[in-house]
């Protein structure tokens, strides 16, 4: 006998299928028929079977049903394990007792270990301070409440919250959210990812968001596989990235997605967010006052999560009774956010180069110090400086471009820390050196006039083409040349450019510019006027 695996009931187990096909009507056994000495079992119930009646085991027919064997006329009854001792979650004076769960004091034994940025992280869109976009009233907030979620890039500077909005985001939405890394997310896991959110739209309708911290790290041939994805709508991915997405992000994903930019947060939110750890951690240390907590904020230059940490430090730190504010302040350390790869590099010689143009010598050392202070390359900023010698100050001073190349040697032959002086000097005498950019101008013309169709192929006239065979010159090659040196002065009359240029100049008269600054001028003046 065997129990039917949907109306329960005893049904020879010969005739379980035609039993079920019956819709569960027909072949019953009744109770009072069964032998007792047979076993009625599960249809489903692992163990040794007994076969029908008048067969072996093996489906060959018998005389006369084998005996049932005393083993499968026992019937095991199960133990009923005994009832365990309850425990209890109750603390004693605020402590954990000895009864606590594993599993509690393990979850808590995690927590502890976690950094103060990290405990402190907003458990909802209107903890998050300083970033307008997820304000109320901000354009991604917008979009979240909704329902309108695009695929979207983030991009900012470290501890500005990316991670944070992408996890809000993903939990206001309700939808399944999957985290993933570009440093420990292998291609064949990504498509696992992608093929699992597929069946889950198709079999529930429940999208999926994909969060993906440092995009930019990933390969082109990742990136590529977020594209069919993305655009198909089976994921909704949210990217975070440090780096310039137009840079190290592929042009097709990124016009799939919205870039949005956060900014730094300001030292009023700064001031906000470490209070509220201050309460959340129950902090009363009289050190950290008012003052101290806009020190941290100054310090960590818009980054939500080095300010956390150090007050994170400081809590540690201000519970030995000789700390004092001074010695707290001593013991930061001051990391300058540069990355010689980065946005950082190109930003800050950018910042050099301008600074020096616009005659300010007291920024162009300011940007100079901060280069050199977070370890860039004395011999890079000595190349730019080259550069500056002939575009900005060009012939309003020669001079400078002997400077700027004697500058680099230096650099290459001293090193730092020394050399920091020679670019000191080099760089206060680029700023306060005439500028002209006639040469610059004047070369930019001329490859303007290359990019004209058919200028770029004129032929050279021959009365300048060199002659070194007989037979060069017998076709006319340098006939009619008139070498300057022979004439009074230099100076003959004989054309240079190729005939259709004729008169054409590309060597402008000015040393610069004719442009006014309207910020240059007074309300109560009138602008000259320019001819």
């Amino acid at each position: 006998m065997v129990k039917c695996p949907i109306c329960e009931k005893a049904v020879k187990e010969s005739d379980i299928n035609r039993h079920i096909d019956s819709e569960c009507k027909d072949f019953i056994e009744e109770s009072n028929d069964t032998p007792t000495s047979s076993k009625t079992h599960s249809f489903f119930t692992p163990g040794t079977r007994k076969p029908p009646d008048g067969t072996h085991k093996n489906g060959n027919p018998t005389s006369s049903p084998p005996a049932p064997s005393l083993v499968t006329q026992r019937v095991r009854r199960p133990k009923t394990p005994p009832p365990r001792a309850k425990r209890s979650f109750d603390d004693t004076n605020g402590a954990q007792s000895p009864s606590t769960p594993k599993r509690v004091r393990r979850l808590k034994a995690v927590e502890d270990a976690m950094p103060l940025a990290e405990r402190m992280r907003p458990m909802s869109l209107d903890d998050v301070h300083g970033q307008e976009l997820v304000a109320p009233g901000g354009m991604l907030r917008g979009m979240v409440e909704a329902g309108k979620l695009p695929s979207m890039v983030l991009w900012g500077r470290p501890g500005t919250g990316k991670t944070t909005i992408a996890r809000l985001i993903a939990n206001t939405s309700g939808a399944r959210f999957v985290e993933i890394n570009s440093t420990s997310t292998k291609l064949d896991e990504c498509r696992k990812i992608f093929a699992d959110a597929a069946n889950e739209l198709n079999l529930t309708g429940r999208k999926t968001i994909v969060f993906c911290d440092e995009l930019h790290r990933f390969t082109k041939n990742q990136q590529d596989s977020f594209l069919g994805p993305v655009e198909s709508g089976q994921i909704t991915l949210i990217a975070a990235t440090t780096e310039n997405p137009s840079f190290k992000v592929i042009s097709a994903l990124l016009s799939r997605c919205r870039t949005f930019t956060l900014n730094d947060i300001n030292e009023q939110d700064l001031v906000r967010i470490l209070e509220r750890a201050m309460a959340a951690e129950n902090c009363t240390s009289p050190i950290l006052d008012k003052s101290m907590i806009e020190y941290f904020a100054k310090f960590s230059d818009g980054d939500a999560r080095t300010a956390l940490n150090l007050l994170d430090l400081a809590m540690s730190l201000s519970k030995d009774p000789g700390i004092t504010k001074e010695k707290i302040q001593q013991s930061l350390k001051k990391t300058l956010v540069y990355d010689r790869a980065g946005d950082q590099h190109y930003d800050s010689i950018s910042a050099l180069h301008k600074s020096i143009r616009g005659s300010d010598a007291d920024a162009a050392l300011y940007y100079l110090a901060r280069m050199l202070q977070s370890g860039e390359d004395p011999r890079y900023i000595a190349r730019r400086l080259i550069v500056v010698a002939s575009e900005d100050v060009g012939l309003a001073d020669n001079t400078m471009l002997s400077l700027a190349t004697a500058t680099y040697s230096a650099c290459e032959k001293i090193g730092m820390p020394e050399c920091r002086i020679n670019l000191a000097h080099a760089v206060t005498a680029l700023s306060l050196a005439p500028k002209s950019t006639r040469v610059y101008r004047g070369m930019n013309n001329a490859m303007d006039a290359l990019r004209e169709p058919g200028v770029a192929a004129l032929p050279i006239p021959h009365h300048l083409r060199n002659a070194p065979t007989k037979l060069m010159k017998d076709m006319g090659y340098g006939e009619g040349y008139k070498y300057n040196p022979h004439y009074l002065d230099g100076r003959v009359k004989q054309e240079y450019l190729p005939e259709a240029l004729n008169g054409r100049s590309f060597l402008e008269d000015g040393d610069l510019g004719s442009k006014v600054d309207p910020d240059l001028i007074d309300d109560d003046e009138l602008i000259p006027e320019i001819d």
